[in-house]
Order: C-alpha cells, then structure tokens, then sequence
C-alpha cells in the first residue's frame, strides 16, 4: 500500500506544480491493483491530504477505480465526503465477465459486481457514479456485453483494448488482422440502433475528430498525454501500460521525495507523447485517418526489432483494426455527422446571422459600461420587441454584411483600449476613441432599423463632418460641411425626419432632399431581391483593393447595364452555378481599378452577401467576377461556421496551379473556385487546356487528406459531381 509519507509528498509536490502553472484544476485517480484494499483509513487519509494541500490553489477532482467487488456503503459514504466519483471495470454479461474475472477457486464475480453497481447508482451515490470500463475480448458476443452494460445506466461506457505490442501480439481467435476492428464495428451498430443510450467515450471520440474536434481518449488521437504515475513507494512513472511493453519500460528515474512534476514533465519519454503528428511513425503521418487514430496507444506500438524499426517509432500492432474502425464508423455516420450548411444554403444563411449576433454580443459585453453604448444598446433591444417590424428591421440591420466588418474592426480596437482602462482619447475611464466610434456606429443602425420599421421612436445620431451613414439606407449629410454634433431622427408617413438645433426637416424616399444620398440598388431578375449596390458604408473599405467613392449617376446606370449582360451570360451559361451565385447576394461594392488576370471578385472581411468588383471590368470579366467571387464567399463562410479541415498547416500538399506544396486549405479554395471557372470556361467554348485534368488531380490529393473532416469530404465529392457535371 501507498505510505502516508508518499501520500503527503505527492500531495505538496501536485500542489507546487498547480500554483506554478496557474491550472484551474488538477485530476487524482485512486488506481490500483484494486485501490479499495487500502482501506478506508488510508483512503480517507489521502482524500485529505490532497483537499488540503490544493485548497485555494486548484479545484481537485478525485476518482476512484475499482473492479467493485469491495464497494460498500462505507466506502460510498467516504467517497461522498469528499466528492470522490467511482468508475467500475466490467466486461460486459456473465459470460463475458466470467471469461477473465472469476475467483481463484472458480466462483463468479458477476453478481457481487452487478451489487456493487446497483449500490452505487442508488441515492445518496448516485453522483459519484462515473461509468463503466470494459476490455475488449472478441470472444465475447458484442450485442449481449453492450446491452449488459446499458442495463446499468453508467453516464459513460469506455471500451479498451487489451494490452499488446508486436512482441504480444494480441489473440486473434479467427487470424483475421481486422477482429477488434469487426468487433468494436458490430457494438457501434447496435449502440445506433438503440439511438445511441449511454455515451461511449471510444465512439464520441471517433466522431468528434472525424468533425474536426478533439480526441476524448488517450488510445486514440493525437491529443498530448498529460499523465503521470505515481508508485506505492513514490516512485514517478510514465502511464502504467508502458509495462506490458518491457521491464522498466514506464521508468523515469523520478520519485516524489526529489524531484518535481515538472522534472517529469521534461523526460523524453512524457515529451514523445506530448508531439502529436510528429509523434508518430512516418508511415502513420501519411495515413489519412491519423487524426483520429493517432497511431494508436503508444504503448501498442512498440517492436523491439525488424524492418520498421526498433522502439515506439511504428504503427500500432492494431493498426489494421484502428482503420478498419474509423473508416467503418465514418462511412456509417458521414450523411448525418456532416454539418447542415454544406447541403442547405438557408442553415448555413441561420449560423452566419447567428455568429454576426454572438459577435455583437461579445462587443457588448466589452462596451457595456460606456454610456453611449448602453442608450444605442437599449434602444435596439426596444425596437426588436416592437413587433414584427421591428425585428425584421433589426434583421435587415445586423444582417448587413458590413456591420461583421464594423464588429470585427469594433472589437480589435476596443482590445487595444478597453472601457475603464483609462487611456487613449478621450477622457479617463471612457475607453477612448475606439468606444466612442462604436458608439457613434452603434446608434447610427440603430436609427436605421427604427427608420426601416416606421417606429416612433426618436433616435439620436451624431453627426460627423457634417455627415452620418445610415447602414443599409444612405448618407445624411447637414448641409454644411465640418458640421458634427446630435440629432434625432424619426420615421414618418411618406419618408423620414431629422431634427438638429436649428430645425426638423424631411428626408428619404419622395422627399427631393439633395442633403440625402440613399443606397442604390440592382435587380438580378424579376423574382430576385434587390441587391445594395454599396458605395457609401464607410466600412466597405475592407477588400483586397480600395472601393469606388460614390459612382456618379451616369456611372451607376453604365454599372448596372454591365451587371446585367454579366449576370445574363451566367445564366446562359453556367445556370446552375448563376443560381448558387445569387442566392443569398445581398450587396455589390465597385472597386477601383481593372480585374485581376482571369477576373476574380473579392471577398473581404465582412459578413455573407457582400462582393467585390472591379467597376472597370468588361462584361465578361465581371461575369467571371461574380461567379469566382461568390464562389470564394460560399467557402469562406463555411469555414467560418463549420470545421472542414483540422490541423491545417501539419501537411503540405501539392498543387498543380503553385511552384511550391500548399496546406489543405489553399488547395480546397483552388479547387473550389477552379471547378466553377472550368465549367464556365467549357460552357463558352473556351476550355483551358489541361485544366480539367489539373483539378482531379487536385481532388484526388484532397481524397486522401488527412486533414479532411467528415464535412470536408463531403464538398470534395460535391466538387466531383460539378466537375462531371461540366463535361469535364
């Protein structure tokens, strides 16, 4: 047993390491063997001492894992004290647990454990119940061990494999390399019939880094080990399964009397498994499911000899079965784990206005205290609730692709100097010039949306050089120029109104007011919504290249004769593609200068609607424009609100359009703008040679990327079907 003297050490030196490294809480797991043997004396001595030394530095989170042939009320009543959660080993059914966990004189220890299990999931206890910790052994029947263990209500199931390296392998009853693998398979099958009862932490992780998240499991993934051991003589060691590999094999030469946690932390041995991808065996980089594999528990990987190389340096001696395993539970789950907004255009048109919202909340939380903010704030909030039209005008506000611009610039600068922090412009404690021009953005849409609804409610804005944007409406200008300070404007019958010191006059649609420059606008079609053509947002500064000032009348008609041969010769075209184009455009911004070579439009840092395009493009180049650039705005607000590729950057690929690899993402863009500008290419009649054969090649590499999530492959294959789509 643990000696009261390691106990206390152990405790000091795991509280030494919380405070150095500011952890918000720190894991204790009472381990054995078979820790209930302790004792409750002993065990009550080290929740004690643990409780005291983290107090005030670390919240502590004890558990406890026992086979529960030992568990009782007096141990439960302990562990209640001191809020010490219970995981329970057990196989599965009788049979199954019978298969390696009977008494030495052959009796079974199924029934005492179910008892230990029913004690522990009944009130007071039932908190502390954790799960349930199941080996895997394929001679067991699947189905029975699963529903066995669902029957038990645990929180959480974990399968684990048993414990083998090349040198052991493990038994393979059938000689199939795929046993585990088929085994494991048959058990996620029924886990989806019954709709998924209990979560299994093995499953959750496959489908978590198949997203694109996480691993939840340190036999899977490539998540850094963050475990030490600590021996019954105090002795500091590396993750017990180190042992099944060879003698001394989960040594550090540590022990809790002389050296720190952070003298573990630096052992060779803890590092190699804090690498993640390059951790691996270069045969497992190249594989495509390493992310949710991670080659595998480190342990499993070991040879002490042979073609592949001595140590930990290979694939796991499950390998085989660990691909077996995530290939058969993403083609399983792939249709329904993909996010929704890569098939229908309205969720992905939902998730972008939510994150415009969660943005401006956030720029909220971080203004809330500036008086200004707080009245525009206030006044927003009232209009929303004012009914209908109120809220759609809130929509049609924040919705404006240039307000994500707006929060986005907001929050940068308001970092940089936050309420109360007492410098920059301004007076102390006022957030300076950053919180004011927020403000001053703020109460201008907020005027607007109260204007687009026909509220009676007055809404002060703040002139500036004798003017002030409207988002989604116009410019106001005072009349002379330099002029800055208040005014309230109002919706009326057949317009609007504004009044300053002087006087209150009319302004908008039918008013004739030349001090009034409203937002233009195009029509695409007949059943289309207009679209914004924005040259006054003050924000629309926010492309690659500078936007037009506002186009002259003359101008503007010469841009709307050109979009609408542009968006004709689409539509003869690439139909298809023109359709997708338009849906969801809501505002055109013309840029200075030519277009680029082969014409692109821009995507900027704004929300979903908005393009760049070059005014002085001819027909065909803005053609081309409009339909590379909201090819190039559909990509990017997916990767906004869903995870298409993980680990970006780890891998570098080659291109057939670049000198040199590129990482997953710039290959993705290529191609996702190159399929759409080949189909328009062949549909003109002026097809790039060799550009069909260059993109499949590009998709085959995107095929078998490992950086791909479930979602991402999806749009490779979507990708594929428009290329065949094209003739190409």
């Amino acid at each position: 047993m643990i000696s009261p003297e390691v106990v206390t050490h152990t405790a000091s030196r795991l509280a030494e390491h919380a405070r150095d490294h500011a952890l918000p809480s720190v894991t204790v797991i009472l381990h054995g063997g078979e820790p209930l043997l302790a004792g409750t004396a002993r065990l009550r001595f080290v929740c004690e001492e643990f409780t005291r030394a983290l107090a005030g530095i670390a919240e502590l989170d004890l558990r406890v894992h026992t086979n529960g042939l030992q568990l009782s009320t007096r141990y439960l009543d302990l562990f209640a004290a001191y809020g010490v959660r219970v995981g329970v080993s057990l196989d599965g059914d009788r049979a199954a647990n019978d298969r390696h966990r009977r008494f030495a004189d052959g009796r079974t220890s199924h029934p005492l454990v179910l008892a230990a299990v029913e004690l522990l999931r009944s009130e007071p206890y039932r908190h502390l119940y954790q799960g349930l910790l199941c080996t895997v052994d394929v001679a067991n029947d699947p189905v029975a061990v699963l529903d066995a263990l669902v029957e038990l209500e645990p929180p959480r199931v974990d399968f684990l494999l048993p414990h083998a390296t090349w040198e052991t392998p493990p038994p393979r009853p059938d000689g199939a390399p795929d046993a585990y693998a088929r085994w494991l398979l048959r058990v996620f099958d029924h886990w989806e019939r019954r709709e998924r009862p209990v979560p299994v932490r093995l499953f959750e992780s496959l489908l978590s880094t198949l997203r694109g998240g996480p691993s939840l499991t340190e036999s899977l993934g490539l998540a850094p080990t963050d475990l030490v051991v600590v021996e019954t003589d105090g002795t500091l060691e590396q993750v017990d399964s180190l042992k099944s590999a060879f003698e001394g094999a989960a040594a550090t030469g540590f022990n809790v009397f002389d050296h720190t946690f952070d003298q573990v932390a630096a052992h060779p041995g803890v590092r190699a498994r804090q690498l993640g991808l390059a951790g691996v065996s270069d045969a497992c980089r190249r594989c495509p499911v390493v992310r949710s594999c991670g080659g595998g528990l480190y342990t499993h990987r070991y040879k002490a000899d042979g073609d592949t190389g001595g140590g930990f340096d290979n694939p796991s001696v499950y390998c085989a079965d660990l691909r077996e395993l995530v290939d058969g539970v993403e083609a399983r789950t792939a249709p329904r784990e993909s996010a929704p907004q890569l098939a229908d255009p309205a969720e992905l048109a939902r998730a972008q206005e939510d994150l415009t919202r969660i943005l401006l909340a956030r720029l909220h939380e971080d203004l809330a205290g500036h008086p200004d903010w707080a009245r525009a704030w206030e006044l927003l909030a009232e209009v929303e609730r004012a009914g209908d039209a109120g809220a759609d005008a809130v929509d049609a506000v924040v919705d404006h692709p240039f307000t994500r611009t707006w929060v986005l610039a907001a929050l940068d600068a308001v970092r940089e100097r936050p309420v109360g922090s007492g410098h920059g412009d301004g007076a102390p404690g006022d957030g300076g010039a950053p919180a004011r021009e927020a403000a001053r953005r703020l109460a201008a849409l907020t005027a607007a949306a109260v204007l687009r609804g026909g509220l009676e409610l007055p809404a002060e804005v703040t002139y500036r050089d004798g003017e002030v944007y409207l988002p989604t409406l116009g410019l106001l200008r005072r009349g002379e120029p330099g002029a800055d300070g208040p005014a309230v404007l109002r919706a009326t019958e057949d317009g609007y109104a504004v009044r300053d010191h002087r006087a209150e006059h009319r302004f908008g649609p039918g008013a004739g007011d030349p001090r009034w420059l409203p937002v233009r606008t195009w029509s695409p079609g007949p059943d289309a919504a207009p679209v914004a053509l924005e040259d006054l947002d003050p924000y629309r500064n926010c492309f690659a290249r500078p936007p037009r000032l506002r186009l002259g009348a003359g101008e503007a008609g010469e841009w709307r004769a050109r979009l609408d041969q542009a968006w004709a010769l689409l539509h003869d075209t690439v139909p298809e593609f023109a359709r997708a184009a338009g849906a969801g455009l809501t505002t055109l911004t013309p840029l200075a200068g030519g277009p680029r070579a082969g014409g692109w439009g821009e995507a900027g840092r704004h929300g979903p609607g908005a393009l760049g395009v070059p005014y002085a493009a001819g027909v065909r180049e803005t053609a081309l424009a409009l339909l590379t650039g909201r090819r190039r705005t559909r990509l990017r607000a997916l990767t906004e609100v869903t995870d298409l590729y993980a680990l970006d950057g780890e891998w570098q690929h080659p291109s057939p359009w670049r000198e040199r690899p590129v990482p997953v993402s710039r290959l993705l863009a290529d191609v996702h703008e190159r399929v759409a500008v080949e189909a328009y290419r062949r549909a003109a009649a002026l097809p790039e040679p060799g550009g069909a054969d260059r993109i499949h090649r590009a998709l085959d590499r995107l095929s078998g990327a490992a950086e791909l999530t479930s979602t991402g492959k999806r749009l490779v294959e979507q990708l594929r079907w428009e290329l065949k789509e094209a003739g190409a």
